[in-house]
Order: C-alpha cells, then structure tokens, then sequence
C-alpha cells in the first residue's frame, strides 16, 4: 500500500475484502468486526469512491468556521501592530474601534491570539509581584494641573558614547507629556531651564511630585533642594515620594518603561537623532495612543494649560506684620534670640518668616509652606 497501514485501517480493508467475497452475509461481517451496518456501508462507499485510500481517517477540521476573524481585519491589526510595536491588544483594540467604529473588531483575547500567530509578540516569563512594603496615601488628582510629576529616566549612552540623561514631565491626571527631553546631566540649570520652558507653554500646576535624587531634593530641612525653593517662590508645592519606593510614583515609572521601549532600544547614533526620537514619541503619546485608564482617550483630550501663567519677574514673599523676618545668609543660616541657626544652603538669600503659635514654639516659614518649627526651650530647629 502507498499508505501506513494503521491496526484500524486494516480492519477496515479486510472487512471489505469479505464483503466484495460474497461468502459472508453482510450483517455476520459486521457483527464480526464489531461495527454496526451503518458503519459497514460507510466503508463500502468511501472505498467505492477513492479505493484502499478511501478508507483513511478523514480530518476533522472544519471546511469553514463561521467565527473566524476576516483577513482583511487581521491585515489591519498586524499593520498597526507594526506602526506601534510597543501596543498590546487592549490599546490595538481601543483605537480601532474609535478610528473604525463601522467595523466588528475582534475581542482582546482574539487579537492576542492573532499577533501571536503571526509572530509580533514575545513571550515573557510572569514574574510573581511582590507586595509593596509601604503603604501610604496614594496622590490623587481630579484634574489637570493640580500636580504634575517629574523624573529623570535612568541615563544611558547614544552612538557617539555620549551621555543622555531624559528629563520627563507628566500631568498626573491626564498623563500628557509637557516634556521628554535629553540632557548632559542632572544639574539644577539644565532641569530649570526645561521648567521654565514647560511653565511658560502651559503654566503654573498647583504642585510637583518627585523622588529624593538629583536636582529635586537635598539634605537639609524638608529635603527641600534650590529647585524645589524657586518652586515654593513661585507659588508651587514640591511633593516627595517615601525614599526607596519608587512605586508611589507608579504611573511616571510606567511611563519610562514605554518610553525606553520605543526610543532606547537601541539608543540614536547621536543626542540629536536621540531628541527626534523623544519628540515623536511624545506628539504619538499625547495624540494617538489611547489609554485603558482614560476610557481609551488620549491625554491630549483631557489636558488642558493651567489659569496660572508664568510671572515674568519671581514675585517678593510677604509675610503678615506680626512675623519675625530673617534674612538667611550665604551659608544657610538665620540669626533669631541671638543664636545662629542652620536652616538649609538652598535658601541662601531667601526671606523667611518666624510666628510664634506656642510659647517658646515657633514656626518657620518660606512664604506660605512651613520649613520647620524653632523650639526657645531646647533652642533647636526641628524639620
């Protein structure tokens, strides 16, 4: 036989050959081979039809399945999975149902399935989540501005072997980009630079929310750093996440991982290819890229720039008459009931105000944000 002649298949020939025989009654060779009549005339009239071949096992498969996913709307999802390689099936999905809304998309499983079919996917090994340690108040926002949160992405070299160090600005409650741009380094100059860059286009937030490294925080009194001191002049609060928990800072960190993803991976032969990089991933996030967390809008269409635009000249700190001022010096001290006081080297020049809400307890202020309390009886400053 041109065929492997399975235990099954040789039955079946067998039976045949006792049939065509005509020595045995019909229903005795069916009895004997333990198949019923009906069973028996099958395999008389597949042999009849295609021979000793005829008589092979018949795939099961469907000719057609009336739920299969068209071609034409597979070809759409793998072309927009390679335009945005970095977009699983929930955001494929949100955007062609909101392009496309006249056509019958697929449910996310489905167009999970479909991209790995065709190979866009990788299979990554699920790492338990750990629990995390820290259990704090969670920053909330209801609406644009009302904090902004900032990070430096960890630096990395471009072709060139020159360092890049991303500075990125987030609206906490949107998830707008205002900035993604490369710097030298994490100097206070550079970073305010792109601060008042971003204040100027979109205005004052009514706070800012960082971690403790470099330029945003320091070790003095509140942590506080110089960028974090003109933040306060300006009439905004610096926020800071529990040291060593970056997870309360969870939806920046997102953020980062998209963007190495798409812009560092592997970095631009230059800073300049790097930039081109970061702006056009920064107009796609904005404008394009639809978000499970924004009921699959963009952050383009919830933000908006702030009522508090940028003051040409930093405004004076006025502080109620019944406040003692001080002038801190070059060296971050004050000079109250005749005794030096460290406060901080970030305030240097800076006018503070002491108010007095005990006796012997004093609280100290830079504008309307209390530095730290002045006890006369242990005469310490308390942060």
């Amino acid at each position: 036989m041109p065929w492997k002649e399975t235990a099954p298949v040789k039955e079946r020939i067998k039976l045949i050959l006792e049939v065509e025989s005509g020595v045995f009654n019909f229903s005795e060779v069916c009895e004997r081979y333990g198949v019923s009549r009906k069973t028996g005339y099958k395999w008389v009239r597949r042999y009849e039809e295609g021979g000793f071949e005829g008589l092979k096992d018949h795939s099961r498969t469907p000719h057609c399945c009336p739920h299969q996913t068209p071609q034409e709307v597979e070809d759409r999802i793998v072309a927009l999975r390679d335009r945005h390689q970095d977009w699983g099936p929930l955001t494929l999905r949100m955007w062609l149902a909101r392009h496309e809304p006249e056509v019958s998309w697929p449910a996310v499983s489905t167009i999970g399935d479909i991209l790995q079919r065709k190979g866009k996917t990788k299979r990554r090994r699920r790492r338990p989540r750990p629990q995390p340690i820290y259990s704090g108040t969670k920053v909330h926002s209801d609406a644009p501005n009302e904090i902004l949160t900032a990070d430096f992405k960890g630096q990395f070299r471009t072709g060139d072997r020159r360092y890049c160090y991303p500075l990125t600005i987030l609206d906490h409650y949107s998830r707008f980009s205002l900035c993604c741009q490369g710097l030298e380094s994490t100097a206070t100059a550079g970073a305010r630079e792109q601060f008042e860059r971003v204040f100027r286009v979109y205005g004052l937030p009514q706070a800012i929310l960082t971690d403790n490294g470099t330029p945003f925080a320091g070790n003095g009194l509140r942590r506080w750093s110089r960028l974090s001191v003109w933040w306060i002049r300006l009439g905004i609060q610096p926020l800071l996440i529990q040291p060593g928990h970056p997870e309360q800072n969870g939806r920046h960190e997102r953020f980062h991982r998209t963007l190495k993803q798409r812009t560092a991976i592997p970095p631009a032969a230059d800073p300049q290819g790097q930039q081109r990089r970061f702006d056009r991933f920064r107009q796609e996030y904005n404008e394009q890229r639809p978000h499970q967390n924004l009921d699959g809008k963009t952050p383009a269409e919830l933000y908006r720039p702030s009522s508090r635009s940028y003051p040409r000249k930093l405004p004076e700190v006025d502080y109620p008459g019944h406040y003692e001022i001080r002038l801190v010096s070059s060296s971050g001290h004050i000079k109250f009931q005749n005794r030096q006081t460290f406060l901080s080297d970030v305030l240097s020049g800076e006018r503070v105000g002491l108010e007095e809400i005990e006796d012997g307890i004093w609280s100290l202020y830079l504008g309307t944000v209390v530095i730290g309390r002045w006890d006369e009886a242990q005469r310490k400053m308390y942060g």
